[in-house]
């Protein structure tokens, strides 16, 4: 039975029994707490918590998952893996312990003939928490479970909760028994390799407030209601239904896997190294084709980060293999979204944007991995010259944070070196990042509030607060709630920073790149409060963010909205030229260009798209040209609600990675461009007035950045631009269009004089050669040469006199020390003669002499050295060093 089709039936056979089918949500989270959804009842926590209304008592879903805490076991083991998807029937306030255990047992015994999975009564085993008398009663008596095959269990395996506050509850699980070539008797509590679960049952019935670990946790008290959150991992079930041993030999990731095997010339089951390496692979492509299909682009921080870091995981194994050269990802992913596009049809939709995504990711690593081998060639060289045996954990970070270089490389290659790594040191200071991202992004989101007190506010709004800006640009109101530093407030005085909920506004929230209204709230009694954000950390939920200014604002009290109008319509032309900017591009570079990003502020916005490479001027100068001679034409903007699918069927554009409800609004300028869009625009296109382009950018692997002005911003831009071109043609004597060729002219002349200057300086330093080795000191029988040149000497040219004044020496044991400051910081370089090694003196040893005087450090051959530091002034002291420690040799 294929992955497709265990999942169609799990969700048939609960569909057939009163359930809602629910589409799996996006991998980015909702949840502030959440970089990606780690489980399959992420999505519905609000509804457990009773923050928002569910759509329906009972629903179903397969959900897309993500976890990666256990990201170095994967391969190493055949049950780790990053990407799931877990397989789920809820019940929210409806059934409880007495539907969700008959309903498992029912599809899991019923046979494939008759849409279930057919597994013998006799080889299913139960788990429940040890005091959940009620649970097991269900499984004897009702079910018919043998008392013996019903095992009770504690905190660590029957208690399950996300690992953050939020909801809980004991758990109950069904356990397959695969027969005893797999492992001893005894049931799960004796082996969990025998006897493997395919099915979590969890009674979600109590609020967690504090979560330390798996097993210590508060219980704030019970949820709204008794709910059931079930969970099946498809691809576990799979490998059951399939006849498989585990999960990386099923349909969906064995043709990634075999493929991996494929192109590096391997065969899996062969040796373990290579299978572990294959299977990392497989995981990693998988996942990572599933996360940037759903808008997520590979970065340094939050999860992007997360990204990066399996795309690379599986690059690297790839090499690992011996795949050396790059394209091999581009054959993999197509691989998995082949295999996974059946399930997930917008895999297909949006290819040609993951496949530009993850080529560009691959590309930019294997020249990461050639820039970084010789930054960690110098970590090495730096560690030995220290006497350390082990490569800090400062500089693993640095390798892995500035240069995308893996922790697991740096650890293998330093073991190449016989070095070790400060993992611990490494490990705090990723964490340490990691902890400051994730602040960060929920702090934009939900400030200081905490997720229950915004499912209070939403409540107190009527569940959804009416964002009437669409039309209205001021509106009556009522305060509905009123927060200081996250805490519910009845009033707060003039000076407080506030936020505040209205049942209806006129404020639009930041939200698909448009940056969020500011203006001014006025209360019944004359306070008034001065908006300057608005978020939505809810769906539904407005929230602003201001300061009280006049009087007090008290809780309760109608209020009268009003936003900037001015902002609000500069914003709206540079959301409406983002549009038309984006059908500018696809027009121009076909269907792989899609928006992946963008920021409408006033006057000015900017435009992300999936691109394998820079888009040459031409291109910009063409679209910018084309939007323009659209803008003249002063087409209509219009906004409706429609379907999905009909949307899709007129042609509206998506953003790459969004995920959309069954209602969408789309937003037309004349038949030019059509895209599903919640902001706000102009009512016709001539309102932009002017486009002018500024240029793009590389912002990541796979993605491109176009920066533009519109309107009176764009008309200023081009004003200065010909005020400056005038100045110019006034200065060097030329015609406008005769300015390139005149400033390209200069240009060479000036550099031909730089390089000029460069000789002479070099023919002065070199020229004093001579007298250098005339005037060498006798030091214990090494003839000695110590000379400062002149500040400004580039570090060149100091190592060509160094060498010179040696070659001048070179039938005597001689010592050549040059110092210099090039800028700001003092450079030493020692030139030793082949006497001078035969009596045991190393050039680096000395450099490292004067550099550790002169506050530094270097290195180099025995014959030739340099260093450096950062006191300039201890210069003499340095050569003054160097030549005691030759007269002590």
């Amino acid at each position: 039975m294929e992955s497709a089709e265990v999942a169609r039936r799990f969700l048939t056979f609960f569909e057939e029994r009163g359930h809602t089918v629910v589409p799996s949500a996006s991998l980015v989270a909702e949840d502030p707490t959440l970089l990606l959804v780690p489980a399959g009842m992420v999505p519905f926590k609000p509804y457990f918590l009773g923050q928002r209304t569910p759509p329906a008592p009972r629903m179903a879903s397969a959900q897309k998952c993500v976890r990666t805490p256990d990201i170095d076991e994967v391969g190493k083991t055949t049950r780790h893996a990053t990407f799931f998807q877990m397989l789920g029937n809820f019940s929210i306030g409806d059934y409880f312990k007495e539907g969700a255990i008959p309903f498992a047992w029912e599809l899991l015994t019923r046979s494939e003939a008759d849409g279930g999975f057919g597994f013998p009564e006799d080889r299913l085993w139960v788990t429940v928490y040890l005091d959940d008398d009620e649970a097991a009663d269900i499984w004897h008596r009702k079910v018919g479970v043998p008392e013996e095959r019903i095992q009770r269990r504690g905190l660590a395996d029957n208690y399950w909760h996300m690992g953050v506050p939020g909801p809980g509850g004991p758990c109950s699980e069904i356990y397959y028994d695969r027969g005893p070539e797999y492992g001893r008797e005894g049931g799960p509590v004796a082996d969990e390799d025998r006897y493997l679960e395919v099915w979590n049952l969890v009674f979600m019935q109590e609020q967690l407030s504090k979560v330390r670990s798996k097993t210590d946790f508060d219980i704030a008290g019970p949820l709204p209601a008794k709910n059931i959150d079930t969970g099946m991992g498809l691809e576990r079930m799979a490998a059951i239904l399939q006849g498989v041993d585990n999960i990386y030999e099923t349909d969906t990731l064995w043709k990634i896997l075999d493929r991996a095997a494929e192109l590096t010339g391997s065969k899996y089951g062969r040796e373990h190294r290579a299978d572990v390496s294959l299977r990392v692979i497989a995981d990693h492509v998988r996942a990572g084709t599933m996360m940037v299909a759903d808008g997520i682009i590979p970065a340094n921080e939050g999860r992007g980060y997360v990204l990066r870091r399996i795309l690379r995981r599986a690059i690297r194994n790839l090499r690992l293999l011996g795949g050396q050269d790059g394209g091999l990802m581009h054959e993999l992913t197509a691989v998995a979204i082949g295999a996974m596009g059946e399930q997930y049809t917008e895999l297909t939709r949006t290819a040609a944007n993951i496949h530009a995504v993850i080529d560009a990711e691959e590309e930019r690593f294997l020249q990461t991995l050639r820039t970084g081998t010789a930054i960690f060639d110098q970590a090495v060289e730096e560690t030995r010259r220290s006497g350390r045996t082990t490569l800090a954990g400062a500089q693993a970070f640095t390798l892995h944070d500035t240069y995308g270089f893996p922790i697991d490389l740096t650890l293998e290659m330093a073991a190449e070196q016989g070095l070790q790594v400060d993992e611990e040191g490494f490990r705090r200071l990723l964490e340490e990042q990691r902890q400051r991202a994730k602040a960060d992004a929920a702090a934009k989101k939900t400030g200081n509030l905490d997720v229950s007190v915004l499912g209070q506010l939403l409540d107190l709004a009527g569940g959804r607060v009416d964002f009437t800006g669409y039309h209205d640009v001021s509106g009556e109101a009522r305060l509905v709630g009123l927060m200081v530093n996250g805490a519910s407030v009845p009033a707060a005085g003039a000076g407080t920073d506030v936020e505040v909920v209205l049942d209806r506004t006129p404020f639009y929230a930041e939200g698909g790149g448009q940056l969020a209204d500011q203006g001014v709230i006025r209360l019944g009694n004359g306070a008034r409060i001065e908006v300057r954000d608005v978020q939505s950390p809810l769906p539904g939920l407005i929230v602003h963010r201001g300061t009280v200014r006049d009087g007090e604002a008290q809780a309760g009290d109608s209020a009268f909205a009003e936003i900037d109008t001015e902002r609000r319509r500069a914003i709206s032309r540079s959301h409406t030229a983002t549009h038309m900017v984006h059908a500018g591009f696809r027009r121009a570079l076909g269907e792989s260009a899609a928006q992946a990003g963008s920021e409408n502020s006033p006057g000015r916005f900017r435009f992300d798209f999936t691109s394998t490479g820079p888009v040459p001027p031409s291109v910009l100068r063409d679209v910018e040209d084309e939007v323009n001679e659209v803008l003249i034409n002063d087409l209509d903007v219009r906004a409706f609600h429609t379907s999905i699918d009909q949307a899709r069927a007129m042609g509206a554009l998506a953003l790459f990675g969004e995920k959309y409800g069954d209602e969408v609004r789309v937003v037309e300028v004349g038949e030019y461009s059509r895209e599903l869009c919640g902001g706000t625009h102009v009512a016709r296109s001539g309102q932009l007035g002017l486009i002018k382009v500024l240029g793009e950018s590389s912002i990541g692997a796979g993605v491109r950045r176009v920066e533009a002005l519109v309107g009176i911003d764009a008309f200023r831009f081009l004003a200065r631009e010909s005020v400056l071109v005038a100045q110019l043609s006034e200065q060097l004597k030329a015609r406008k269009e005769e300015l390139p060729e005149r400033i390209s002219g200069v240009v060479t002349r000036l550099r031909e004089a730089e390089k000029e200057l460069e000789r002479l300086r070099s023919q002065q330093v070199l020229a004093v050669a001579g007298s250098l080795a005339d005037g060498a000191r006798d030091v214990h029988g090494v003839a000695f040469v110590a000379h400062r040149a002149p500040d400004g000497t580039g570090a060149d040219d100091l190592r060509k006199l160094a060498t010179d004044v040696r070659g001048r020496l070179a039938a005597r044991p001689a010592v050549v020390m040059i110092a210099g400051v090039p800028k700001d910081r003092p450079v030493v370089v020692v030139a030793l003669t082949e006497g001078a090694r035969e009596r045991g003196l190393k050039a680096g040893a000395l450099v490292g002499v004067a550099a550790r005087t002169l506050g530094g450090g270097g290195g180099g051959k025995d014959d030739l050295a340099q260093g450096g530091g950062a006191n300039p002034q201890a210069i003499g002291d340095a050569l003054a060093a160097v030549e005691r420690a030759v007269g002590s040799a």
